[in-house]
């Protein structure tokens, strides 16, 4: 692992809580962007069911987001941004979604959505891997991924991939 040597000087700190706290700041009111946009496009919908939920979602990325720039702005956080050593964990992560995104038209929803839990698994786990802990950890999201495909293909009749 590559060693680094924290900069312990005031100054270089302020200017890295500063820019994490800007950072925080655009990145939030980019998803309230992104929220304005999807209200302006859902609107559009013709069939009053297909709106709510992306109308929904899209008021809720938008109110939190302010929540955060607000929050952002009475108390900024003092984090200094990404650790070197855990790049590839935030890579693994968005990787595994696009997977998903690409996985789905060929094996449709439900073996997508495990792989993409497997590998969003070994990207957040922080501890030491055991038998039990492996296992448990499986079972309890292949439980949940099958409760979310029936609940959504059986009981809502949504047409999935």
């Amino acid at each position: 692992m590559l060693d680094v040597d924290p900069d312990t000087r005031p100054e270089a700190n302020s200017q890295t809580d500063q820019s994490s706290t800007r950072g925080s700041i655009v990145v939030a009111t980019i998803l309230i962007l992104i929220g304005v946009v999807t209200l302006y496009d859902s609107a559009s919908y013709t069939d009053i069911d297909s709106k709510v939920f992306p109308q929904t979602s899209a008021i809720a990325l938008m109110l939190f987001s302010a929540l955060a720039i607000g929050k952002q702005i009475i108390q900024p956080t003092m984090v200094s941004g990404i650790e070197v050593s855990v790049w590839w964990r935030r890579l693994l992560l968005v990787s595994s979604m696009l997977l998903a995104c690409a996985l789905m038209p060929y094996t449709g929803l439900l073996i997508a959505c495990i792989v993409t839990f497997v590998l969003g698994l070994i990207a957040s786990m922080h501890d030491q891997w055991t038998q039990k802990k492996a296992m448990v950890y499986f079972l309890s999201g292949l439980s949940i991924i099958v409760c979310f495909y029936t609940l959504f293909k059986f009981v809502l009749h949504v047409p999935l991939p």
